[in-house]
């Protein structure tokens, strides 16, 4: 993450239609705005790079949790894995199955173009 926020970075992972980023988030500043930050800056250096023949962009929106102490080995481990965990499970089902067990909405495939 960038310096200006001062939130350490464990790990940084994704598959095809989404990244996992595990990092301490520094008390002094929101969520919202570190997302616009790493979101910003980095479709900056995506499109930059030309990566793509079209513009990249973010998807509007993002998904936070927090992490218990003692659950940071796993969710590190989790997130190492996704390439293979997703060959098993679609993100997309994956959530879903989640906010379920916590009783919040779920997505529809469209939603998450």
């Amino acid at each position: 993450m960038s310096g200006d926020f001062d939130c350490p970075v464990k790990i940084i992972n994704g598959d095809e239609n989404h990244i996992h980023i595990l990092f301490r988030l520094n008390p002094n500043h929101a969520i919202k705005d570190l997302m616009k930050n790493v979101k910003g800056e980095s479709s900056h250096w995506v499109n930059q790079q030309n990566f793509n023949p079209s513009k990249f962009a973010w998807q509007t929106g993002y998904g936070a949790f927090s992490v218990s102490e003692s659950m940071i080995g796993k969710v590190e481990t989790y997130i190492r894995n996704q390439k293979i965990h997703h060959k098993k499970q679609s993100f997309i089902d994956e959530y879903n199955e989640f906010m379920k067990k916590y009783g919040l909405p779920i997505l529809q495939n469209d939603e998450m173009a």
